[in-house]
């Protein structure tokens, strides 16, 4: 069931335009006054209309560089003077709210690590009651979407009615060649339960790579993300703070237009007709699905009987090995990724363990 929150469109966000994508850009940190300028004169020439920097950066470790603290907030000032750019930064606490409200920063946005914790989102909830300014919402470092959606709730019941979710991935303990996992699904839940709220894609911190830049954002964009933050420098290897995912303004607009962009549907009637052709094709594929699982579980539940009248544990490690191994096979045979097989078939084991205790335990 879809949530009920008051979302305003972005075009109540003062932008200029609200074509696909909405490019926010700009450096990781703030690191002196020179290279925010020159960054931000860079990126304006793209067409950006918000300029991103990091004031505060919360780092996993102390002894890092944690940013240039409030004399940056002056900087973007001058940003926003001589250029005529939107400037957002990060907030994560009350203290960094009311430095940037006085400093006029246009836009806010919350890290994935405050996200992660109701009690900061909602000091900063508080803090915002009765101010008019919008605020994207990162997704919380761990894979959670009610927490997501949690925050975003307590932001917009405080009055934030422009308000954006902002996908930047996920932390995972597995090696990967990106920096956080994108697990798409997420972002696609959130925005199925809140339809009409804005989201944007933060490729940069998905990605860890520069190289990899382009292909996060065209999967945003295929997914109809409203827009993207990249993380642009004028000298992206001399960066103080996460110099392997930046990318200077001119490699940004090499990025932004080799975008293959796509609208979001179509009048044409051929079109339709072949679309909702296929859908109840699908629509009827998945009753079937369900059909068999239903007919599995019978299965499974008379196994679990069985188990229970000779005295046999649910769990057999050596069976579910020979499953796992078979339906990799087949899998594999039909076209199927092994991660794809694994996640399904994870979940029916999960379930039929369920079952079979459940009977284990009250059946007499």
């Amino acid at each position: 069931m879809a949530t009920e929150l008051n979302i305003a469109p972005l075009s109540s966000w003062g932008l200029r335009s609200i074509r696909k994508p909405i490019v926010i850009a700009g450096p990781c940190s703030a690191e002196t006054e020179d290279q925010v300028m020159s960054t931000a004169r860079g990126v304006k020439e793209l067409g950006v209309e918000i300029y991103r920097a990091g004031i505060w950066k919360p780092r996993t470790r102390p002894g890092s560089f944690e940013g240039v603290g409030t004399p940056g907030l002056r900087w973007l000032q001058r940003v926003k003077a001589e250029t005529g750019l939107l400037t957002i930064i990060e907030v994560a606490n009350v203290k960094h709210v009311y430095e940037a409200l006085k400093a006029g920063i246009d836009l806010l946005w919350v890290g994935a690590r405050t996200s992660v914790n109701p009690f900061a989102i909602q000091e900063i909830a508080d803090a915002l009651i009765g101010v008019d300014i919008p605020v994207l919402v990162k997704n919380p470092i761990n894979p959670d979407v009610e927490l997501w959606i949690g925050a975003i709730e307590r932001l917009n019941k405080a009055g934030i009615h422009r308000i954006a979710a902002l996908h930047r991935g996920f932390s995972g303990v597995e090696k990967s060649t990106l920096r956080n996992e994108p697990q798409w699904q997420i972002p696609i839940e959130v925005r199925r339960r809140l339809p009409n709220l804005p989201m944007f894609c933060d490729p940069s911190h998905i990605a860890g790579r520069r190289d990899l830049l382009h292909d996060i954002a065209q999967r945003a964009v295929n997914l109809d993300f409203n827009g993207l933050m990249v993380e642009s420098h004028c000298d992206p290897d001399s960066a103080w703070s996460d110099a392997a995912q930046q990318v200077t303004p001119q490699e940004l607009g090499s990025i932004l237009r080799a975008l293959v962009l796509r609208e979001a549907n179509s009048v044409d009637s051929d079109y339709q007709r072949h679309l909702s052709e296929l859908r109840e094709a699908i629509d009827q594929l998945d009753g079937d699905l369900l059909s068999i699982l239903a007919r599995r579980m019978d299965v499974v539940e008379h196994i679990g009987r069985i188990k229970k009248e000779n005295g046999i544990t649910v769990l057999q490690a050596g069976r579910w090995d020979q499953i796992v191994k078979r339906v990799h096979q087949r899998g594999t045979e039909h076209g199927l990724s092994q991660s794809f097989v694994d996640v399904i078939f994870k979940a029916i084991h999960e379930e039929s363990i369920d079952r079979q205790q459940h009977i284990l335990d009250n059946l007499t």
